[in-house]
């Protein structure tokens, strides 16, 4: 400030008078100049922690994990009056450093595995306004470039896991030599005390048939299936939220219209390559894909309902009005239901999805006559007396009814 004085033009007694310093202490300041600040040692301070130093000391290199919370509660019992606040700034000088363990990227080599898993979506259709529907994502993901198919299924059972593996393949234009799973009951149904996993037998077949294997992933260890379970939040962010569905139908078309031109199109983060172009240089290396496709018959036998309907997994199926025994033969294919009578086909279905959902086959009834359709039953009055007749008016049709059945006047 006195050098600022000076320089503006004052002269030692203005400067005195402005800034209560006597004449001699501003002259020496004018001689000496500027001159940076020099300070001395800080005394060294006594730390309230540092009477339970050795106890502090020893039980950190004990158990390095002991948090704060622990060690104010065990030295404030022998006498320690600081604050928390206080310690946690001395633990920091005195904890030892725990060694960081950096996670290692598990990356799989062209056409060896694929990921697989299911994530849970609430979703409100506009067909069915006011209705939360619960919906899961069947989600494939080749390991080394990330390609990415996914479908969503009203359910996880068996037969929907088969039928997105074969939709995946076909996608692909390949299959890989081995598929993790998460723990989930249709792809692993248990595990020994050696650690053996056994894996569904119908799972196995398909992908035996593909030239695949499954392989579980460790248990409680969701992160060597991260390729997998990552993209579900990116899924989530960049597609569902936000938009409208009329109906499972079109949720799954405007998920594959978002697929193929936005999420394998773009510049995968990790990878830092476009997934489209990386999986054109992994396809190469997938398995080829067998000349037959895969077919998995599970054979039942079902009763034929009043309307022509037979129950197959929830769901009903026509047969044609033609069918003559109560009792049916349904086998259970990858993505058909056939029903054979006396061995013979009498009707095919694609598989419904979901629960409670009928489908008829057009084919399966007969139009009505016209003849029969012409003829109108009169019906009694809506508030008429109701006649009451003898028993033996009622014996007298019956023998008439059976003479007329077996052709006697």
């Amino acid at each position: 400030m006195i050098l600022e004085l000076k320089r503006q033009g004052l002269g030692i007694s203005a400067i005195a008078r402005q800034t209560g310093f006597d004449r001699k202490t501003v002259r020496k300041y004018l001689e000496r100049g500027l001159e940076a600040p020099v300070y001395g040692p800080r005394e060294p301070s006594n730390r309230l922690a540092d009477r339970f130093q050795f106890y502090l000391v020893e039980r950190l290199e004990a158990f390095p994990g002991l948090s704060a919370r622990r060690l104010h509660r065990e030295i404030k019992a022998m006498g320690y009056e600081g604050a928390y606040s206080t310690l946690t700034e001395y633990l920091r000088l005195i904890r030892p450093a725990v060694p960081r363990q950096f996670e290692r990227r598990f990356e799989t080599a062209a056409g060896k595995q694929a990921q697989v898993d299911f994530a849970e979506f609430q979703v409100e259709f506009i067909c069915e306004p006011g209705v939360i529907r619960k919906v899961w994502l069947f989600s494939m993901v080749l390991g080394h470039s990330r390609w990415l198919w996914g479908r969503f299924c009203p359910n996880q059972t068996l037969g929907t896991v088969m039928r997105c593996h074969i939709a995946a393949f076909d996608a692909m234009g390949g299959a890989c030599t081995e598929i993790l799973y998460d723990r989930m009951k249709t792809a692993v149904i248990g595990e020994d005390a050696a650690g053996v996993v056994t894996c569904n037998a119908s799972l196995v077949a398909l992908l035996a048939h593909y030239g695949a294997a499954p392989r579980a992933c460790q248990p409680y260890r969701a992160k060597t299936k991260g390729k997998v379970e990552r993209p579900f939040r990116y899924v989530r962010q960049d597609f569902f939220l936000g938009r409208s569905f009329r109906d499972l139908d079109d949720l799954n078309a405007q998920f594959e219209d978002w697929r193929t031109s936005i999420a394998d199109p773009r510049v995968h983060a990790t990878t830092q390559r476009i997934v489209d172009e990386h999986f054109t240089e992994e396809k190469p290396q997938l398995l080829t894909l067998p000349a037959r496709p895969y077919e998995a018959v599970l054979t039942v036998e079902r009763r034929i309902s009043q309307e022509g309907m037979v129950a197959v997994g929830g769901n009903q199926y026509s047969v044609p009005d033609t069918t003559r025994r109560r009792i049916v033969e349904v086998q259970n294919h990858a993505a058909e239901v056939r029903i054979f009578e006396d061995g013979q086909l009498i009707a095919s279905h694609p598989v419904l999805e979901g629960k409670n959902q009928r489908r008829v086959d057009p084919g399966h009834r007969k139009p009505i006559p016209a003849a029969r359709r012409a003829v109108q039953l009169p019906s009694p009055p809506a508030d008429g007396p109701v006649v009451r007749r003898p028993l033996a008016f009622y014996e007298a049709v019956g023998r008439r009814l059976a003479n007329i059945s077996e052709g006697r006047p």
